[in-house]
């Protein structure tokens, strides 16, 4: 990096310049907006903390939700996630050793059913995280990596703003 460079990226103050959100779903669409709380209170029962916000962090890499980023590396962070596995988890298949055989079935699933256009998700993928989670857990994975991919869509649509999330606050 170059002295310049430098200084510019010392200089910033940590966030992007904002953009405004295109539509305030959630204020105009209420009934919805708490129907998705209530789903994702639902679906995260049975599951560790840690590994679902995992999971949800990888979701958003895919779909590109850059709120849903700064939200679930907040979470994940504060929930006792390392800075390193969360940096590492873009390139999840080529540093497996930092994670458990149970978070990479989670994760392999987590894509499987989020880039859904490559096809269906595979016996085998299935089959490894059946392997790995008992049958009310990997209900509640499969729901949970629907709902943070029904949440990246409101995220990505409404260009929601990243960057303002505080760990312990409402979560949406």
């Amino acid at each position: 990096m170059t002295t310049t460079q430098h200084q510019n990226h010392a200089g910033r103050t940590g966030n992007a310049p904002a953009h405004s959100p295109r539509i305030a779903w959630a204020t105009l669409a209420p009934d919805v907006y708490k129907a998705m709380l209530n789903l994702d209170t639902a679906a995260r029962q049975n599951l560790d903390p840690v590994l679902l916000e995992l999971v949800r962090i990888r979701a958003s890499q895919i779909n590109h939700c850059a709120f849903c980023l700064d939200m679930h590396t907040k979470d994940a962070l504060a929930a006792g996630e390392s800075v390193e596995r969360i940096v590492q988890l873009g390139a999840w298949e080529e540093s497996r050793h930092f994670y458990t055989e149970k978070e990479l079935a989670a994760i392999e699933l987590t894509e499987a059913v989020t880039v859904l256009t490559e096809g269906f998700v595979s016996d085998a993928v299935y089959e490894r995280a059946a392997e790995h989670f008992d049958e009310k857990e990997l209900a509640h994975l499969i729901s949970a990596i629907t709902v943070i991919n029904a949440w990246n869509r409101f995220g990505v649509t409404a260009r929601l703003v990243p960057g303002h999330y505080t760990p312990g606050s409402a979560k949406r």
